[in-house]
């Protein structure tokens, strides 16, 4: 059966948003697009009277089922696939998507998945660390003048996801890992990953974004995060275990006695 794509799964982001009558915007494009949530990430001004006047009655239940949480980690831990948003360009954003390929790619994968698109503040855009966090980039190709208003942002993204959702798609993907299910196959990886002198104890976050990048491609899904940190943790025993009988044996060769 042929299958659309599931805009209740997919939910917007706002990091760090400076003004409150483009959170009300933001959310006006969500209803017009029949997104499935507003999220905002630390707002430096939520002022829910500017934030309803720019929203209108149309877009108020929006307003007030929207989640607000402090940190970025947090917000997006629930979310299977996180697509950021980019106006910048470089080594670190190479894999850029245009906002017609993402919404495609999304047709399959919002169908058993959370996605998450993510903005950052108005000011400066996403961080490379916030980056780290997403499974794939956008960007809304300009002319010569790339700076695009937050809440137009947000409306482009969700039109083109609303646009793609009209056409049909035999594709389906399983359920993806949760974000906090990848980070925590990370944070396992880097930990052990310094302990078996792979990668340089005093600048492990540089080696373990080039990891990010490659898993972030094979968009692992939740049975195959689960593998990769039980192979970590066979690692971990073994390598304890070696340890622990070349102990012994080094011990004994000190304390001859100790055989008798």
């Amino acid at each position: 059966m042929a299958d659309r794509i599931n805009l209740d799964n997919v939910s917007i982001i706002l990091k760090q948003p400076r003004y409150p009558e483009n959170i009300g915007a933001a959310a006006r494009a969500i209803r017009n697009m029949g997104m499935g949530k507003l999220v905002l990430v630390d707002p430096e001004n939520c002022d829910l009277t500017k934030v309803l006047k720019m929203a209108t009655h149309f877009a108020s239940d929006v307003v007030e089922e929207m989640e607000v949480y402090e940190n970025l980690q947090e917000a997006l831990s629930p979310y299977n696939y996180v697509v950021g948003t980019t106006a910048r360009l470089g080594k670190r954003r190479r894999q850029i998507n245009t906002p017609s390929k993402v919404a495609e790619n999304l047709v399959s994968i919002s169908g058993e998945n959370l996605v998450a698109i993510l903005f950052g503040p108005e000011d400066k855009g996403l961080t490379n660390k916030d980056i780290r966090y997403c499974d794939a980039l956008v960007n809304i190709p300009t002319a010569d003048f790339s700076s695009i208003n937050l809440a137009q942002a947000v409306m482009i993204i969700c039109y083109e996801i609303f646009n793609a959702g009209c056409a049909e798609s035999q594709d389906f993907l399983p359920r993806l890992a949760a974000r906090h299910e990848l980070e925590g196959m990370y944070d396992q990886l880097k930990d052990i990953l310094v302990r078996i002198s792979y990668i340089n104890p005093e600048n492990p976050d540089y080696w373990t974004n080039k990891i990010r990048n490659f898993f972030s491609r094979l968009q692992l899904q939740a049975r195959e995060v689960s593998i990769i940190r039980g192979i970590c943790r066979q690692i971990d025993w073994y390598g304890k275990k070696c340890f622990n009988d070349g102990q012994k044996s080094l011990s004994s060769q000190e304390n001859p006695l100790e055989k008798r």
